[in-house]
């Protein structure tokens, strides 16, 4: 064998080289997939369940009350920093029109607690 033909050393500079750029070439690649079904939404969890959130009120920065439908069911459910707590479900269905649904939302939230006399 000619000293020419002996392979490089895998201890090599190029070769390192070329391993951490292919290692960093392969996170970027995990990291964009990662961020693209986030930001599309193609990783949500998909439920065998007939479930919806029909709407939402925020009542804080990181607070909220979201009206789900589950099956022909609705309940209250609260959203905060320290999870999410069933509320009350309703014993009669809200129905929701597809535009201005917030205000209207939040205006049967107040009816149906005043109704209730306030008390979850």
């Amino acid at each position: 064998m000619s000293p020419l033909a002996q392979p490089a050393s895998p201890l090599s500079v190029a070769s390192l080289t070329q391993l951490s750029l292919s290692l960093i070439a392969i996170v970027a690649l995990i990291l964009a997939i990662g961020w693209a079904l986030k930001r599309f939404k193609l990783a949500a969890p998909r439920g065998s369940l007939d479930s919806a959130v029909l709407d939402q009120l925020n009542v804080g920065p990181r607070e909220r009350i979201v009206l789900v439908r589950i099956g022909d069911a609705q309940v209250l459910v609260g959203i905060g920093a320290s999870g999410i707590v069933a509320l009350t479900p309703l014993a009669t269905p809200i129905a929701i029109k597809t535009s201005n649904a917030s205000p209207a939302f939040a205006e049967r939230l107040r009816d149906i607690m005043k109704r209730s006399g306030g008390s979850a």
